[in-house]
């Protein structure tokens, strides 16, 4: 990780699976809050390997707020779900954005999400960590967050702008 992020403080820290939703909505999503002086966290260059690194966990403990934006492929990252465990074991201010997956299977994990979540939990081997993953996913699904869809996109967006 860049020694930059290891230095500074944001204001939101953007969790996501890159492959569902960063082209699409988390860029613009980024731009928007940006745009406003929001200064935001995304993971554009970090080095990826198995394990969430220490300095990524500071990153998350320093920010003020998390935007969590849940999508189909999203319990398919061990990286994924181990920075969501952290953003509410932080208990800091948290949005979540449910991007073309129902709340319930989130909060359940049922239907599409949970069989993504299970093929996952069949090559770990810790299952604290399992249980871990499945509290914080139950724990972010039941905050009052967004539930969106493809034409709500820029209302969505700059919506988020409104809690900062």
């Amino acid at each position: 990780m860049a020694l930059s992020h290891q230095l500074k403080n944001f204001d939101v820290f953007l969790s996501f699976r890159g492959e569902d939703t960063r082209r699409g909505f988390v860029s613009h999503l980024h731009k928007a809050l940006t745009q406003q002086g929001i200064q935001t966290f995304i993971d554009d260059n970090l080095h990826r390997g198995e394990n969430i690194t220490e300095e990524l966990l500071k990153t998350i403990e320093n920010s003020s707020a998390s935007i969590i934006v849940f999508s189909k492929n999203y319990a398919s990252s061990s990286w994924c779900l181990d920075e969501l465990a952290k953003i509410i074991e932080c208990t800091k201010k948290v949005l979540p954005v449910f991007y073309q997956v129902p709340p319930s299977e989130i909060r359940k994990q049922t239907g599409d999400f949970g069989e993504v979540l299970t093929k996952l939990e069949k090559r770990i081997k810790d299952k604290t960590k399992v249980q871990r993953w499945r509290e914080a996913l139950t724990n972010a699904a039941n905050i009052s967050g967004w539930d969106y869809k493809d034409r709500y996109l820029y209302s969505t967006t700059y919506s988020c702008l409104l809690i900062f």
